[in-house]
């Protein structure tokens, strides 16, 4: 296993804009907070306030980046707002968003983009060969340049560049005065809007309302541009060839359970993805003592796992959240020592029990690996690793940083080999039905699962 590198999964960004609101800064810094499962290398908000455009951005967690000071200057009653996990482009301050541009006899304006542009390589080539200069090495920059090369209104100008744009994109346009939502023709990641008294807000994700006391509206439409102004609310489509395509690993890992997506409360999902995976192992007669979900994404899937199986569902491990994620790993030994510092076996629970082990996925493995051994070394007798999400086999290109098959332990090994090298007893998948089944729509991306893809693939992807 020592191929895999020791690394989980993680979503590009989060996204979330507020519109017509006193103390538009605060308002989205409290936004960002509840979406900063999404990413934790930068972070940044960009504010309007009728005549200019301010932002403030930085590396590390928001509260890294935003002391009272820095929220006190970003004056205006608009306001965009970025965390960001970087799989395209390096972790630089230069990739932070969001990303202001300002042009001689034009407005100012600010974008925020979450997801993975798929021919980023040939629009920046021509870009760079018509003399557009790049800051920054970030998809996102390739946005902003496309507007300010196309002619007509602001708005031509979005429809015109999303039309040039293959892949998973859902970003933010703020001008001095008004405030876009755009999501991508396949709905590939996911954007919310919101009402909030006279205003609106939109997020990456509806847990993100409830904390700044707005009432979700709906989802912004694939392929639709939502206009937020003086003029209200207006909606328009950058084209007619649409499909609704989720990332279905939003409802198994990326999501908070307390997001809506779809119509789809997330937690419900993940608990149905348990029930329906208990139903197989109840045909088999798997006999077992316990459940264990793995913090935190598992639990509702654990939940519904022990729920359907009539086993009680234990807190055999425990996660300690004052880890921090720059813990420098260079030995082996401490890298078995950090799995120790973010999960500890609960000794009591575990010992002497078949424990069935849920979890969201598997990826590259080395950490299913090490927290089998974690419960076999606190006592348990036998472990069964329970995925609530079918194997992954086939590389992300939408903004998903598991980019090659050869970091993919499903992509070369069956369940029951692989279940060896991780040292359980027994390994099963959900079945890729069932999982759509719990979703409860066909519509939804499982290119990681199925090798299917929902937009064209360039040379450098493949």
């Amino acid at each position: 296993m020592g191929e895999y590198l020791d690394r989980g999964l993680h979503e590009e960004c989060g996204v979330f804009g507020v519109y017509r609101q006193t103390d538009a800064a605060h308002l989205t810094y409290f936004g960002l907070h509840a979406l900063q499962h999404r990413g934790q290398e930068g972070a940044g908000i960009a504010t309007a306030d009728g005549k200019s455009i301010h932002c403030h951005k930085g590396k590390g967690l928001l509260t890294e980046v935003f002391g009272p000071a820095d929220l006190e200057g970003l004056k205006g009653k608009n306001a965009i707002g970025h965390v960001r996990y970087g799989t395209a482009g390096g972790g630089e301050l230069a990739n932070v968003q969001p990303l202001v541009a300002r042009k001689a006899n034009e407005s100012a304006l600010a974008v925020a983009h979450n997801g993975q542009i798929v021919n980023a390589a040939e629009l920046r080539q021509e870009l760079e060969d018509k003399g557009s200069i790049f800051w920054g090495t970030s998809d996102s920059e390739i946005i902003l340049h496309l507007l300010q090369g196309e002619q007509g209104s602001l708005l031509e100008k979005i429809k015109k560049a999303c039309r040039r744009l293959d892949g998973a994109f859902a970003f933010l346009i703020l001008t001095e005065k008004n405030l876009y939502a755009i999501r991508d023709k396949n709905g590939l990641r996911p954007l919310s809007l919101a009402k909030q008294g006279d205003g609106w807000c939109v997020s990456s994700e509806s847990c993100a309302f409830d904390i700044v006391g707005a009432q979700l509206v709906r989802d912004v439409k694939p392929g639709e541009i939502v206009k937020l102004s003086s003029d209200g609310i207006e909606s328009f489509s950058y084209t007619e060839e649409t499909s609704q395509n989720l990332c279905a690993m939003e409802y198994i890992y990326f999501s908070r359970p307390d997001s809506v997506l779809e119509g789809q409360n997330v937690h419900g999902v993940r608990r149905a993805c348990g029930r329906l995976l208990a139903q197989e192992d109840l045909s088999n007669f798997l006999q077992a003592d316990i459940v264990v979900g793995v913090p935190d994404s598992s639990l509702s899937a654990a939940a519904g796992y022990s729920e359907a199986m009539g086993l009680p569902n234990e807190m055999g491990l425990i996660k300690n959240r004052y880890v921090g994620r720059t813990f420098i790993q260079p030995t082996q030994a401490q890298r078995d020592l950090g799995v120790k510092l973010k999960l500890s076996a609960n000794v009591p629970v575990v010992r002497g029990k078949r424990v069935v082990l849920v979890d969201d996925s598997i990826v590259r493995g080395t950490t299913s690996k090490r927290i089998v051994a974690l419960l076999r070394q606190a006592g348990a007798t036998e472990v069964h690793l329970r995925i609530a999400a079918p194997a992954i086999k086939f590389p992300c290109f939408y903004g998903v940083d598991m980019s090659t098959r050869a970091e993919l332990a499903s992509a070369s090994l069956e369940p029951d080999i692989l279940a060896r090298v991780l040292g359980a007893d027994s390994l099963r998948f959900i079945s890729l039905e069932n999982l759509k089944q719990a979703c409860g729509t066909e519509g939804l991306c499982t290119a990681c699962f199925s090798g299917e893809y929902s937009t064209p693939l360039y040379s450098h992807t493949l």
